[in-house]
């Protein structure tokens, strides 16, 4: 993912922030992502902190194979890796907004894409001079924050 994916309409004031090879799940940034996409930044915030904080679960639509129930959201989980980097992604989002001189009360989360970064060779020592190997997945993160527009 070179660039953002975003194409900027005419009229819209957006502000956008990336995470590049962030060494995080795609399957559990998916969810995550979706958890918080169409919400007001404010509400997207404390959606993060109460995963981090192990308070809320996040939702598990689609990667849901084997996940506990939890209440009032299904299956889900408490995915705290995750959250803290899509959270830090998207305080730099709002950042470039108040930057960009766009009202923080009004922005909401437009876009929030991700996709499988670079596939990194990770290796763990073993007795007698042995090792490990794996893959180790990587995510890059998109996200786009725009203006509400006053009702008529």
């Amino acid at each position: 993912m070179r660039g953002y994916t975003y194409r900027a309409e005419p009229g819209l004031n957006v502000a956008r922030a990336r995470g590049i090879e962030l060494p995080i799940s795609p399957k559990k940034t998916y969810e995550v992502l979706n958890a918080i996409r169409g919400l007001p930044v404010d509400r997207a915030r404390t959606v993060l902190e109460d995963a981090i904080e192990m308070r809320h679960a996040i939702p598990f639509r689609r990667y849901n194979q084997e996940t506990a129930h939890h209440t009032g959201t299904g299956p889900g989980r408490y995915a705290i890796k995750v959250a803290k980097n899509v959270l830090a992604v998207l305080d730099n989002a709002r950042e470039n907004a108040e930057y960009d001189g766009l009202d923080a009360d009004r922005l909401f989360v437009k876009i929030a894409a991700s996709a499988r970064g670079q596939i990194r060779r990770g290796s763990m020592p073993r007795a007698h001079g042995r090792a490990t190997q794996w893959n180790e997945q990587t995510t890059n993160i998109e996200i786009v924050l725009a203006e509400r527009k006053e009702a008529p």
